[in-house]
């Protein structure tokens, strides 16, 4: 477990700096490390992976420095040109003020989540999950292609 998460946090380190000329691969590939680790997490929190409090805090933990980065590698360039049929993003985000207000949201709970996985408390964690997976469910709604 230590080593996955080692190897994810230098893979992001990584990534920004290969990317950072292509905001879109860059964000993808956030996201892929976000799936992955939100993944890990989901299997601990529905019983198919068995529960141990302190993976589930490091994997929250990384879960939330993961959440401060895929929104620089959305710059409005994006969504025009030859990059914006590489995107999922819908052109709108770029104008819409929910946007800025929804990547908040999404933080806040993400930082929450990392705060309630501390406990160790279960059924707090599964709640503040949940709380994590309707913001990202609610950015893909509104902000993202079908």
């Amino acid at each position: 477990m230590k080593k996955t998460l080692l190897l994810a946090t230098l893979a992001s380190l990584l990534a920004s700096q290969v990317f950072a000329a292509d905001p879109v691969k860059a964000r993808k590939e956030v996201f892929k490390q976000y799936k992955q680790t939100f993944g890990q997490m989901g299997k601990m929190t529905k019983g198919s992976t068995p529960f141990n409090k302190d993976d589930f805090a490091k994997l929250a933990a990384h879960l939330d420095a993961l959440a401060q980065q895929p929104w620089q590698y959305f710059p409005v360039s994006t969504a025009t040109g030859k990059t914006a049929s590489e995107t999922d993003a819908k052109p709108e985000i770029w104008s819409k003020a929910d946007w800025k207000k929804a990547i908040d949201t999404h933080k806040a709970e993400t930082a929450k989540l990392k705060q309630t996985a501390a406990s160790g408390d279960l059924g707090a964690i599964k709640v503040q999950f949940a709380a994590v997976q309707k913001t990202c469910k609610a950015c893909h709604d509104s902000f993202r292609k079908d």
